[in-house]
């Protein structure tokens, strides 16, 4: 035993040197700005400044433009998570029964992931437009055009938009998960008389239960990141059932009101990282 311990104490120290460049890295570019985002947020101004105390978080939840992004933020989350989750599992188990076809289909649905957001915005916005495509069809078939993108059927737009570019990636995280599903589980269930419906309940969810909760873990972090695309499609401004909370802090940031942007980016984080270790919580409770 004292033997193996002097192995490991030799190895700390070499660890530890091919771990201080990514470390440094990671301190210089986000711990250091985060921390001092936070003081900013406790000043009323950012120069030459005095402590508020909690006054800028106070005035943040009685700002109506702050309560509707939160609002929204957490709809798309209730809504596109649990929809990509579902479509992610469902296009792995139609792709895993592909055959040799199997590779070409997972490329065809990673492909969303490499387009850069830039063309990805110019394609839906020429979709969805006004005087789009869409509603050019619709013209065509003598139907009133819609307000895709000005109404409330935006919502609907966006969660489109993310299903299409983040379902290929939970895709792949769900074909590593059946894959590692020893097939003894499949023939002991069928042999016991279980139908395909019956082994999927029992079988293939309990066994996927670790890489669920990875996969729901990335669809909540990227559900953050719909602001990008929200705002190439609809711009700084637009229809409140997509304003979201990256519109408020973008806008703040806009008007160099930087102890309210600060408060707002110290609650989101505070939410995403709350969210992130309940799904851990519930993850390690369920596999126990």
């Amino acid at each position: 035993m004292n033997r193996r311990a002097d192995r490991r104490a030799g190895r700390f120290p070499a660890g530890l040197g091919f771990a201080l460049p990514g470390l440094a890295g990671f301190a210089v570019f986000f711990i250091i700005p985060f921390g001092v985002s936070l003081a900013y947020a406790f000043m009323d101004r950012p120069a030459g400044g005095s402590f508020a105390g909690f006054s800028n978080f106070a005035a943040l939840f009685r700002s109506r433009a702050y309560l509707r992004g939160l609002g929204n933020t957490i709809r798309f989350i209730g809504i596109s998570t649990p929809l990509g989750l579902a479509l992610s599992l469902g296009l792995a188990l139609l792709v895993r029964r592909a055959g040799k076809q199997r590779d070409w289909f997972s490329l065809v649905f990673l492909i969303p992931l490499v387009i850069p957001s830039g063309s990805m915005a110019f394609f839906w916005k020429t979709l969805f437009s006004y005087d789009g495509a869409l509603n050019g069809t619709l013209r065509r078939l003598g139907l009133e055009k819609l307000n895709w993108l000005d109404s409330d059927l935006a919502l609907p737009v966006m969660i489109l938009i993310y299903l299409w570019k983040n379902c290929g990636y939970g895709m792949v995280l769900f074909l590593a998960g059946l894959g590692n599903i020893p097939g003894d589980y499949y023939e002991a269930a069928r042999a016991d008389g279980a139908a395909p419906f019956r082994c999927f309940i029992h079988v293939t969810l309990p066994c996927l239960l670790p890489v669920t909760a990875l996969a729901l873990t990335m669809s909540v972090v990227n559900s953050f990141k719909i602001f990008r695309e929200i705002y190439l499609v609809a711009g700084a401004y637009p229809h409140e059932s997509i304003y979201t909370l990256q519109h408020f802090m973008n806008n703040m940031f806009a008007s160099l009101n930087y102890p309210r942007l600060s408060s707002a980016a110290a609650v989101l984080v505070l939410l995403s990282a709350a969210l992130t270790q309940a799904l851990l919580y519930a993850e390690r409770r369920a596999s126990a």
